[in-house]
């Protein structure tokens, strides 16, 4: 009887264990799909709202870019007021700024509400990790966080495949308001699930915030990115240039703040003693020149796929797949290879041969271009990606010490959207500059213009495979993920 008892209530346990999976990695879930969505809902939304290309840039921008901010405090906000409760407000007001996303009638209120997508979503998703290790013994936590990878792998197939189906579906007469409507219904019942099912981790008011660092950080990449995206719109004006010199201020502000709390002995966002790591210095130059020069790409070319081939969003969805699935090879691939330096240069030589080639269909074809001589290349680009994702993080690990771990990852993910942000700024000012005002319906325009951009993007690639010479042969053996790195693996 005692036995059958135990035998119960370990069931019971195991049942609640991965139904805390399920609920971290849905929540999870909504964040990369809105990271993606806009992507291929990008031209019908703008043809909705109104807005030009800065419109277009600022959607997925500024998603990223809060992102990047929040993630700075999200994991720390976990350990000081319980990861339950900061997986709560995130979710919940994730759930809100979807909404507003989905009746919003005016550009202005919907980068608004995407800026505030993607910081209540930096709140939720460090804590995942976190709270699947309270649930499960030690010896099991490895295969609950196995499922990480395959379901955010589907998700980064799927998304943009789902964006377009809604798009194109029209359901209720909503359009691209679908895309965010969905999370809705969702999130209420992650709302609900959550508040049943997490459990309660003890609050460590002893762990110290940086309110000043945070908001150096925060203004600083803010002003640059507001720079590079609305450039070209004013002429490059005068003050356009001040305001890039004073988000470059902010962030030298940001420096010497944490040198000095730190000499304090107060709580700083990133351990200044990262900065004499040079594998740390290599990954993060790495990850804002190498996610910046992909993530913005694959944001033109789905643009490219809608304003210059003429698609539906759900075809450009479909079109956008075989990159997806060339990543997940490139993912498994790495496992086979080993999570090595030259497994990453592996990956960036395969990239860079699907950016040159793409180049020059576009460039030298135009017009003339047919999506069946794009799509292997880019599926080439994707395997690259996988290739060169999958050792980045415990590459660079590897060369900092145990104590420094946290930070050092909690900063390469904040550089990792930080990258995404300032590829769209950037390659989207490059992109449709090229295409010019008058060009909206000439295909050959945007042809030359993804051309132009893609050796922007090939330059990039070369300067992070420079980078690389500053990362570890190998990463760390028996390393183990922490919260904010595991979320965006």
């Amino acid at each position: 009887m005692v036995a059958e008892q135990s035998e119960g209530a370990g069931g019971r346990r195991t049942a609640v264990a991965w139904a805390v999976v399920a609920i971290v990695l849905l929540g999870d879930l909504l964040d990369l799909l809105d990271a993606l969505v806009t992507t291929i809902a990008g031209p019908s939304i703008v043809r909705d709202v109104g807005g030009g290309p800065e419109f277009l840039q600022w959607l997925a921008a500024g998603y990223t870019l809060a992102m990047a901010a929040g993630l700075l405090v999200g994991a720390r906000l976990g350990d000081i007021y319980g990861r339950k409760t900061m997986f709560l407000i995130g979710i919940s007001g994730f759930t809100g700024a979807s909404l507003i996303c989905a009746i919003a009638g005016s550009p202005e209120l919907l980068i608004a509400a995407r800026v505030a997508q993607g910081l209540l979503g930096s709140m939720m998703v460090p804590q995942a990790l976190g709270l699947i290790r309270q649930s499960f013994p030690p010896e099991r936590v490895g295969v609950a966080f196995g499922l990480t990878g395959p379901i955010l792998a589907l998700g980064g197939v799927g998304g943009p495949i789902l964006a377009g189906w809604l798009v194109d579906a029209n359901y209720f007469g909503w359009g691209w308001r679908m895309i965010f409507a969905v999370n809705v219904p969702i999130g209420i019942l992650l709302i609900v699930a959550a508040a049943l099912v997490l459990p309660r981790s003890e609050p460590d008011r002893g762990v110290g915030l940086d309110p000043a660092g945070a908001s150096l950080a925060a203004a600083g990449m803010a002003a640059i990115i507001f720079a590079l995206v609305h450039g070209r719109e004013f002429g490059w004006a005068w003050w356009i240039f001040a305001i890039l010199m004073l988000g470059i201020a902010a962030l030298a502000a940001f420096g010497i703040v944490q040198r000095r709390r730190a000499t304090r002995r107060l709580a700083t966002l990133i351990a200044p003693t990262l900065f004499a790591k040079p594998a740390f210095v290599g990954g993060l130059a790495f990850g804002a020149l190498f996610f910046g020069a992909v993530m913005g790409t694959a944001l033109l070319i789905a643009f490219y796929f809608q304003l210059g081939m003429g698609m539906t969003p759900l075809q450009a969805g479909l079109a956008a797949a075989p990159q997806a699935v060339g990543m997940i090879a490139g993912f498994v691939l790495s496992q086979i290879l080993g999570l090595s330096r030259r497994t990453m240069r592996l990956g960036l030589a395969a990239i860079a041969v699907g950016f040159m080639v793409v180049a020059c269909l576009t460039g030298w074809a135009a017009g003339d271009v047919q999506l069946w001589q794009l799509l292997p290349f880019l599926g080439l680009v994707g395997a690259g990606m996988g290739l060169a994702i999958a050792p980045y993080f415990d590459i660079v690990l590897a060369g900092v010490d145990e104590p420094e771990v946290g930070s050092a990852s909690g900063s390469l993910t904040a550089m990792q959207q930080l990258g995404n942000a300032f590829g769209v700024a950037v390659l989207g000012s490059i992109f449709f500059g090229s295409v010019g005002p008058g060009a909206v319906a000439d295909t050959s325009a945007y042809s030359t213009a993804l051309a132009g951009a893609l050796a922007l993007s090939l330059l990039l690639i070369i300067l992070a495979a420079v980078a690389t010479t500053a990362l570890p042969r190998r990463a760390r053996i028996g390393h183990e993920a922490t919260d904010v790195e595991a979320a965006h693996v």
